[in-house]
């Protein structure tokens, strides 16, 4: 499986950005999580279908309504096999 690790800044939390971003991996069908950074970002690993991914990462740069995303980095990953489910940590 395809694997990506993303970074995404701005006003990304408190505004149920982790939790949406559980929803809408599930919805991909990715596995992976979605955990808060101490610098007040959110950390988004994410394995599954190479176009899930893209997909995902046209998400983050949007997020949910009330956030603000400044800017996602992505970095691609060796392919791995991740435990099935999406988490927000």
């Amino acid at each position: 499986m395809a694997a990506a690790r993303f970074t995404v800044e701005g006003r990304v939390q408190g505004v149920f950005f982790r939790a949406s971003t559980r929803t809408q991996a599930l919805a991909l069908g990715l596995a992976g999580y979605a955990k808060n950074l101490v610098d007040g970002g959110v950390e988004v690993l994410a394995s599954g279908d190479p176009a899930a991914l893209d997909a995902l990462e046209r998400w983050l740069q949007r997020g949910p309504p009330s956030a603000r995303v400044a800017s996602v980095r992505r970095e691609d990953l060796p392919e791995r096999d991740a435990p099935p489910g999406f988490h927000a940590l």
